[in-house]
């Protein structure tokens, strides 16, 4: 009987495996069909082959992206190749002479301005971690803020929020939770300040993604969409509206989990993890060094970055910058390049190539002439998107979801493109509700100190204010400087 039981334990992971392959398959079939109904559904007359292709494909990445029948970047390979062989298709018979000029411009979305400026951010955090800088950091801003249990949480989460500006947001909340989790190891069981600084560190991260072009991949996403449509938005203008943004939601989110878990209490004394040195001092020297010039080359790219008025030189190619210094330096080595998130990047230029055919092959044009049928609030609209970007980006990607909504929002709101994939990027950060609903969550709920109850505080609140807050502001910038 024991034998029994021990092989079916060990036939069970097989099995496990089994079951998920076949549900996958199941998932990519059921999505195939409903594309196809979709796509049946939704056809005009007037749509040419190209259009017809553009729509399916779009019902179809839709589908995978919800489902995750295959990993997300994946659908984002698949968007060049079906767009690829179906504008072949389509424009050999049409066009043949001129048949590549209009699949070229989706090739080029693997050389857009966007993916360049998140390549020199994954550089940057890359050195940062790579030579203990983030760590040291974090060491110093903590040591600011007294003792206090909730001004020593303010700093965490502060510091968090910065943090996740530059470098990913799974980064930071990984090397924050690990600098503190030695300080929580020594607190009770149950303890109210170990909820808060755990789920704290996990929503700051997200929110705090919102300050900067590279801190979240739905901020660059929203911006491609706006430069495609003639609306010139660089590195400081994403500023003026998420750095603010960030700050604000990060403050009330503290305040929020001040009142829930931090009652008046006595100064405590937070240590933080340090590692025994054990190197020469030559090395240590070596390592100060490598220190100096990472804070060096990212201070003068923050500084090209939020002076590009000034010089006019592109944000994108002052990106090249932390990629050629910090290599150059042996700082970032081969192994280093290859462990950066290309998969981001993969899924970010597969959407931005999905909305730049919804535009280019006129799919677009045809339902914003039947959306003017219809006399839709415009304010109402951008709420609305608000939450619907909040709901979806708690069950999938924040990625895969304002790949999916800023395409089809540009073409509801037409007279106005500016607002909407502004709240839809931004509001991408604000999904707290599950522990899977962003990479931060899942690092702190993995801890074993979380429960999933504990995640519907700011689940619920930032679910249920971040997209006023975030709509409010920005038209509110929208009237002030447009």
């Amino acid at each position: 009987m024991a034998d029994s039981r021990t092989a079916s334990l060990k036939l069970l992971p097989q099995m496990q495996k089994v079951v998920d392959i076949q549900s996958k398959i199941i998932y990519f079939l059921i999505t195939i069909i409903l594309a196809f109904a979709l796509t049946y559904t939704l056809y005009e007359p007037q749509m040419n082959q190209a259009q017809l292709y553009v729509l399916f494909l779009l019902f179809l990445a839709v589908g995978l992206w919800v489902t995750e029948a295959i990993p997300p970047f994946a659908v984002g390979l698949l968007v060049f190749g079906f767009l690829i062989f179906a504008m072949n298709s389509y424009y050999s018979e049409v066009d043949p002479e001129n048949v590549q000029s209009y699949y070229s411009e989706y090739v080029n979305s693997w050389s857009s301005s966007v993916i360049w400026l998140m390549l020199g951010g994954f550089f940057m955090a890359e050195a940062m971690r790579k030579t203990g800088l983030d760590k040291e950091v974090f060491k110093m801003s903590i040591a600011k803020f007294g003792r206090k249990p909730k001004f020593i949480l303010l700093g965490i989460m502060l510091t968090t929020a910065i943090f996740s500006m530059i470098m990913s947001n799974t980064a930071t909340a990984a090397m924050m939770i690990a600098s503190v989790m030695p300080f929580i190891n020594t607190l009770e069981e149950d303890a109210p300040f170990t909820k808060a600084s755990l789920l704290g560190i996990s929503g700051a991260a997200s929110l705090g993604g919102m300050g900067t072009l590279i801190g979240s991949p739905p901020n660059a996403i929203a911006v491609e969409a706006l430069n495609n449509h003639g609306v010139d938005v660089g590195f400081l203008e994403w500023m003026l509206v998420g750095f603010p943004l960030a700050l604000v939601l990060t403050l009330l989110f503290w305040f929020l989990l001040t009142r829930k878990y931090i009652p008046r209490q006595r100064e405590m004394q937070i240590e933080l993890s340090s590692e025994e040195s054990t190197v020469t001092d030559i090395n240590y020297r070596f390592e100060r060094i490598k220190k100096r010039v990472v804070l060096g080359v990212m201070g003068l790219t923050l500084l090209l970055w939020l002076t590009e008025n000034v010089h006019g030189i592109p944000a994108s190619v002052v990106s090249l910058l932390p990629i050629i210094l910090l290599t150059m330096s042996g700082i970032i080595n081969g192994d280093d390049v290859r462990q950066l998130p290309w998969d981001t990047l993969m899924l970010v230029a597969g959407g931005l190539a999905l909305g730049l055919a919804i535009k280019e092959t006129g799919l677009a044009d045809i339902y914003v002439e039947k959306i003017q049928e219809f006399d839709l609030n415009f304010y109402a609209l951008v709420l609305g998107f608000g939450f619907l970007t909040i709901v979806m980006s708690n069950i999938m990607s924040n990625t895969a979801t304002a790949t999916i909504l800023i395409p089809v929002g540009i073409i509801l709101t037409f007279e106005n493109p500016v607002v909407l994939p502004i709240v839809i990027g931004l509001s991408a950060s604000s999904a707290l509700f599950l522990p899977i609903s962003t990479p931060p969550n899942a690092i702190a709920y993995s801890t074993g100190k979380l429960e999933q109850k504990d995640f519907r505080l700011g689940g619920i609140s930032m679910g249920l204010i971040a997209p006023v807050v975030i709509t409010v502001f920005a038209f509110l910038i929208y009237a002030l400087f447009v």
